[in-house]
């Protein structure tokens, strides 16, 4: 795979210039192309540059709409609701997180419910952005199939992430991103793209067997949940949380309604934020923090979200696959 090095000020202003030439205006353009050099920024290679000729199909079938605004209702002090009125999930977070936080802080839970909104980067930008606030947080949402429930050879979840952050006094919160899937579908077509083995136990095959090739699992095949029937509850509950709970689409019905140009479906968030401060006793901090040095105690443990703040403090540029930028300058 032959790459070029570009910098972070490059990432952010290539992602702009697209987005502004596919349908966006500067508000939009400017959150999410912020949200993509962040992720290259950190490392998370499958959520960044990767999503932008992604974002540019759903914008020009006009799907997405570039220069829409959410509608947010507050239903009751400790729920809010948007309508993302099929904007791009970066600017509804943008909008509802403040008001999230603050209702959190004022009574100790909040909820926000988000409905037709399209999400497709990595989903720990929300709840680190809410340990700034010092709450706790928990997020999910569905997509389109394309994970089997343990058992079965056919699609039915999602990749179905979920996201928790814990907030942390003077020191970079802990923060992890997973999907309920044995690996999320990006990084499985990042492996396809360059080449590379995924672990068996990924996906299957589109005839149900087990493979360690990324395009037998990402064209026709299936992914696989992580840790059987364990993660297949998970990413079931993901399904409830993010669908029925938030009165948005299952994984399923999102599939019927998109018009498959590639760009993330619409879909729905849940988002949970809780303030310690109201929940725990006073020194809740110095409590985390001792089991936090319990466990980087231990031979060979690293806190989540280490390695991607530790990747942050890298300014300098970063080396992308020279294909995939021909392609999105192809694209502005």
């Amino acid at each position: 795979m032959k790459t070029i090095s570009i910098t972070l000020e490059e990432i952010y202003s290539l992602s702009k210039k697209t987005l502004l030439g596919n349908g966006c205006n500067e508000e939009t353009a400017t959150i999410l192309a912020e949200l993509i050099r962040n992720a290259e920024r950190d490392g998370s290679l499958s959520h960044g540059l990767f999503r932008l000729p992604a974002y540019v199909a759903g914008l020009r079938s006009g799907k997405i709409d570039g220069k829409g605004r959410p509608e947010i209702k507050k239903i009751s002090p400790s729920i809010i609701k948007v309508n993302g009125k099929n904007c791009l999930a970066a600017v509804v977070l943008d909008k509802s997180l403040p008001l999230l936080a603050k209702a959190a802080i004022e009574n100790g839970v909040a909820i926000l419910a988000i409905n037709n909104s399209h999400h497709m980067a990595a989903m720990w930008p929300e709840t680190e952005k809410l340990t700034e606030y010092g709450l706790v947080a928990f997020a999910c949402t569905s997509y389109k199939p394309a994970v089997a429930p343990a058992g079965a050879i056919k699609p039915l979840f999602g990749t179905n992430p979920i996201s928790f952050a814990w907030p942390r006094q003077g020191k970079t919160p802990v923060v992890y991103d997973m999907a309920t899937a044995s690996m999320a579908m990006g990084e499985v077509q990042v492996a396809k793209r360059e080449g590379n083995k995924v672990p068996i136990g990924t996906g299957l095959t589109k005839d149900g067997n087990e493979t360690t090739d990324p395009a037998a699992i990402a064209d026709g095949g299936v992914l696989l949940p992580f840790g059987g029937y364990k993660g297949s509850a998970i990413a079931m509950m993901v399904e409830l949380m993010a669908g029925a709970l938030v009165g948005d689409n299952f994984s399923y019905e999102t599939a019927e309604k998109d018009n498959n140009d590639g760009g993330p479906p619409s879909g729905g968030e849940f988002i949970l934020a809780i303030s310690p401060e109201k929940t725990a006793k006073k020194n809740w901090q110095v409590h985390a923090e001792n089991f936090f040095n319990k466990m980087k105690s231990m031979a060979n443990v690293r806190l989540p979200g280490e390695r991607r703040h530790q990747n942050r403090m890298n300014k300098g540029p970063r080396n992308i696959n020279e294909e995939l930028i021909k392609k999105i300058k192809s694209l502005s």
